[in-house]
């Protein structure tokens, strides 16, 4: 071709140095008006047909193809095909130029590869929804292969030498690949044990104090976990961190449907004290305890005659006290409480009492897991809490402030 474009410039009166240079341009300007005319038959003609059936289709998998733009990159791969064609216009250089051109079409399917593996991971979330098992780190794993193997295909094809030649020395620089891809090995085995003992999934709420994190995994990959966390912002967690530390991971209570309420009050201990009968029929009034009491009286009153103590005689006979009485009211509120989950665990219970008081500890679960709701419910119960206990003739400790002292100096 470029012999005959030659012979034709030098019939027209031109130079032959010059016309062999004319030549070669005219020759390389029509290789590339040929390689766009190509792309844009397949960009505007064959692409534009797929993606008119993609979005006739019912299926969703090749939706997902598109919007990954898969076939958009496929498509740069024509100019790639054109050069490779019409390297033998150029008999000197056709070698170099059929090599350089099949790199390029190495790189593009690379690229391409890259698009498709994104793509499955996606089809993949689709169909198992948010708390599918994590996929995305073996992906990668193929991925690093893939590109490992495409860089010596193309090495090969400029170096004009078989791949297995390339090949046959990636044993010798073993402890070399090893050392590169150290943190690709460690996110691999760590992701497959994630994964084999269902240890983390996507929508998990993780925490995890050392790396800040405390908040729902949004990605897994073969090197990082990251999380969003409550303040929106993002922290980035090696994957092989998860196996060598610890975290704790929230699935557990979001799944069981209640969250536990595990806080406690402390009780001024000079305010506890036996129930007179005036305070008894005070405290049968209240309805969490008529049932309670009914049945303490009668419990009472028969263990003193047994024993032939006076009812009267508070240290030998069974008494009751404010304390008690106020732990049995709390019982009964939370069991009747309307947010409070019944099929779990519901305590209420004395803690060892140090030199503040007697901690009264509530423990109990709401029903729901959902954060506003838990501490909505949380904040109601001990606004209940505080407000009844002086009916008990009880006081909360509470350490004195410059309100009370300036009420003493008053006084």
């Amino acid at each position: 071709m470029i012999e005959s474009i030659r012979e034709w410039l030098i019939y027209s009166q031109v130079n032959e140095e010059l016309s062999l240079v004319l030549a070669n341009i005219f020759a390389i300007a029509g290789i590339m008006i040929i390689s766009a005319i190509a792309n844009m038959i397949v960009r505007r003609i064959l692409l534009r047909a797929v993606k008119a059936y993609i979005s006739k289709s019912e299926s969703k998998w090749d939706d997902v193809l598109l919007d990954n733009k898969l076939f958009e990159k496929l498509a740069n791969i024509v100019p790639g095909i054109v050069v490779h064609a019409a390297a033998p216009v150029f008999p000197a250089y056709q070698g170099w130029i059929q090599r350089i051109a099949a790199a390029y079409m190495v790189v593009i399917i690379l690229l391409s590869m890259d698009r498709l593996l994104n793509a499955i991971d996606d089809i993949y979330r689709g169909r198992q929804g948010d708390k599918a098992k994590p996929i995305k780190g073996y992906l990668q794993v193929i991925e690093i292969v893939v590109f490992i193997i495409g860089i010596i295909v193309i090495i090969s094809f400029l170096l004009n030498r078989s791949p297995w030649f390339m090949l046959s020395g990636i044993g010798a620089a073993t402890a070399i690949v090893s050392l590169i891809f150290k943190d690709s090995i460690l996110g691999l085995v760590a992701s497959v044990q994630l994964t084999a003992n269902n240890m983390l999934q996507l929508g998990d709420w993780i925490e995890m104090p050392s790396y800040g994190a405390d908040g729902d995994v949004i990605d897994i990959t073969l090197h990082t976990v990251k999380v969003r966390n409550w303040n929106k912002t993002i922290s980035t967690i090696p994957t092989y961190a998860l196996i060598t530390d610890s975290f704790k991971n929230w699935s557990g209570m979001q799944e069981s449907g209640g969250r536990r309420i595990k806080r406690h009050i402390i009780i001024d201990m000079s305010s506890i004290k036996f129930c007179t009968e005036e305070m008894l029929e005070r405290f049968e009034k209240m309805q969490y305890l008529q049932s309670y009491l009914h049945d303490k009286r009668k419990e009472m009153n028969s263990n003193n005659k047994e024993l032939g103590v006076d009812s009267a005689d508070t240290v030998n006979g069974m008494q009751l006290t404010n304390a008690g009485v106020f732990r049995a009211y709390l019982e009964e509120y939370l069991k009747n409480h309307p947010k409070i989950n019944k099929n779990m665990s519901q305590m209420v219970r004395q803690l060892q009492s140090t030199e503040k008081g007697l901690p009264i500890e509530v423990y109990v679960f709401t029903a729901g897991t959902e954060w506003s709701n838990f501490e909505r419910v949380q904040s109601d119960i001990f606004d209940h809490i505080i407000a009844v206990v002086p009916m008990f003739d009880l006081r909360v400790y509470q350490s004195p402030s410059a309100y009370d002292l300036r009420n003493l100096s008053r006084q």
